[in-house]
């Protein structure tokens, strides 16, 4: 396990800067945050923009944006979807680091956000090298460069879950005051994702992610190509046949024909 010493070089955590929102801007409140008036106007712009925008993704990518603006602790942040009770998936991530914590969270079926979706309204860990409720998961998100987290649940519909997670590079960072800021915007977050037809398209999109996947690599294997041979040979399909590609992946997963051609009218 890296050593304290470590923190500041630790490979795939990005910088405050790095994580789309300048250190400086957040430190000195000039994007105004600062102070109790700043914190409610930023809250109030972001219920405002997650109410009129229509697109779920550019919601969920504001609501990230909105928490590094206002925890300027966070290096890194992302929602998580969590499919099965197991499965966990990032969106909106701000860097590489969320993808890879909840790799580790899928495939050792323990950690923070799991805990965060199912069993408490928020998880802190202050100090990954000493946290020991997930022995297995601690280790290897801190050789990942987690070195802090903060996670709050969204929502729970039927077996998909949400949760808004925060990272930072170093041990410690995150006090009492980045987690009411953070519950506040996770707040603002579950009453934009409370519709259980938003819960539905986002059950849906990892879904149609795992059809195309599934269908690619078939592709792969069965032509020895590449991912991006597949794509494109899923793509052509689509084309000719004026079929949305999800329904061509899953026609091709379940029947092993590629479709090529439009289906004769009448």
């Amino acid at each position: 396990m890296n050593t304290r010493e470590d923190r500041e070089s630790a490979p795939g955590v990005p910088s405050p800067a790095e994580g789309g929102v300048d250190a400086a801007e957040r430190a000195d409140g000039s994007d105004g945050s600062g102070g109790t008036d700043g914190l409610a106007r930023r809250l109030g712009e972001l219920a405002r923009s997650l109410h009129d925008e229509s697109d779920l993704d550019t919601r969920l990518v504001d609501v990230v944006q909105t928490a590094l603006q206002l925890i300027p602790e966070a290096s890194d942040a992302s929602i998580s979807l969590v499919k099965g009770r197991r499965r966990v998936e990032p969106r909106a991530a701000s860097g590489a680091l969320p993808g890879v914590i909840d790799d580790i969270q899928s495939e050792i079926g323990q950690g923070p956000c799991l805990d965060a979706a199912f069993r408490q309204r928020l998880v802190r860990v202050a100090d990954m090298g000493r946290d020991s409720r997930w022995p297995i998961f601690a280790r290897r998100a801190w050789d990942a460069g987690a070195r802090s987290m903060l996670c709050f649940q969204l929502f729970v519909e039927g077996d998909t879950m949400g949760a808004l997670n925060l990272y930072a590079g170093v041990a410690g960072a995150f006090g009492q005051e980045a987690e009411q800021t953070g519950a506040l915007v996770a707040t603002h977050a579950a009453i934009a994702l409370s519709d259980a037809k938003e819960v539905r398209g986002l059950n849906d999109a990892l879904v149609n992610r795992d059809l195309i996947g599934q269908a690619k690599g078939i592709l792969m294997e069965r032509y020895k190509i590449s991912s991006h041979q597949a794509f494109v040979l899923l793509s052509s399909a689509s084309s000719s046949t004026n079929t949305r590609l999800t329904d061509v992946a899953a026609s091709f997963v379940h029947t092993g024909d590629l479709a090529t051609k439009r289906p004769p009218r009448g």
